[in-house]
């Protein structure tokens, strides 16, 4: 038989070269069934991965290294994915804890606040019991020294008198 040249359909597919799964099949069936084409019969004889498999273990071989690659790209994604939530749980958690951190330092500041409130108040009492206190109390004005901004007017009249 010449290259390129139809079988006679009364041969069967034994007898044709490089068709050994298909020996016993007559060559009528085969074309019958790939004309109705009805492949899942027929899915594992003609699959290529059987031809090849009868070669060498190459196939196989390849076929062992996509599935393992396949399973390091699995592991790869599982491992990403936990890392990833893991990591966006530490950012949440960090988050939080600044959030907490900056509430407690607003509670701080306005505690500090209303302390200097009350400091002012009581400096200012303190201030006007002093300036209430001074006619009636006999100082050495040597010893007194008060702030220019909080100067008597009687002391100063007291030093000036004394000179």
């Amino acid at each position: 038989m010449m290259p390129g040249q139809i079988p006679d359909p009364s041969l069967a597919a034994g007898s044709l070269p490089s068709l050994g799964p298909l020996a016993g099949i007559s060559a009528t069936t085969l074309t019958d069934q790939l004309k109705l084409a009805d492949f899942r019969q027929l899915g594992s004889m003609l699959s290529p991965l059987h031809f090849l498999g009868r070669l060498g273990k190459r196939p196989l071989a390849i076929k062992t290294e996509i599935d393992e690659d396949e399973e390091r790209r699995k592991r790869r994604r599982e491992k990403n994915k936990v890392a990833a939530a893991r990591c966006r749980n530490k950012k949440k958690e960090r988050t939080d804890f600044l959030q907490r951190e900056s509430e407690r330092l607003e509670m701080v500041n306005s505690e500090l606040k209303a302390q200097i409130e009350e400091l002012r108040l009581e400096r200012q009492q303190l201030m006007v019991m002093l300036n209430l206190h001074r006619p009636t109390c006999i100082v050495r004005t040597d010893s007194v020294k008060t702030p220019e901004s909080e100067a008597n007017p009687l002391l100063e009249q007291l030093s000036t008198d004394t000179k």
